[in-house]
């Protein structure tokens, strides 16, 4: 079962973690200085809220799942409808050791679609030296193309 993933950039961390404490009815269940995250059940809801971010408001969007199967699943149709996509295998974001990709709608809006392996103590593990850090989440591709689609698009009309 696939639960479904929304991370906010925020510029108040305890004011926004007491607001959605409220809202949710229940505690995050990780918080660290610069980000909280709540796994809910009802509805199935992976809300992620930092303060790495741009400016305030939603970074991403995406689906978590709950194997590695489903993930296959997932990727397996992207790559069948063309889309273009960011493979990051396996790799580390959001304190967190996941198998992801990403893509991207056509409103430029970036889809993360991960599987969690374990939780690590750090908001990411790449090194400076390979990966420049920036104050915005280590993942989420914004405005960037992701890449050239497996299949060359369509040249014929439809509806």
């Amino acid at each position: 079962m696939k639960r479904f993933h929304v991370h906010t950039h925020v510029n108040d961390l305890e004011a926004s973690i007491a607001f959605y404490t409220k809202m949710f009815g229940a505690e995050p269940i990780r918080v660290e200085g610069d980000y909280a995250k709540w796994m809910l059940d009802d509805p199935r809801l992976n809300f992620a809220i930092s303060t790495r971010g741009d400016k305030p408001g939603v970074d991403h969007l995406g689906f978590q799942t709950d194997s590695e199967d489903e993930l296959a699943e997932m990727k397996a149709r992207a790559q069948a409808a063309d889309m273009a996509m960011l493979d990051e295998g396996n790799t580390t974001c959001c304190y967190a050791r996941s198998d992801k990709y990403w893509v991207t709608d056509p409103q430029g809006v970036a889809w993360e679609q991960f599987h969690t392996l374990g939780d690590i103590p750090v908001f990411s593990e790449k090194q400076p030296a390979v990966q420049p850090q920036s104050d915005s989440a280590c993942c989420a591709p914004k405005g960037k193309p992701l890449s050239t689609p497996v299949k060359p698009e369509s040249t014929s009309a439809c509806c």
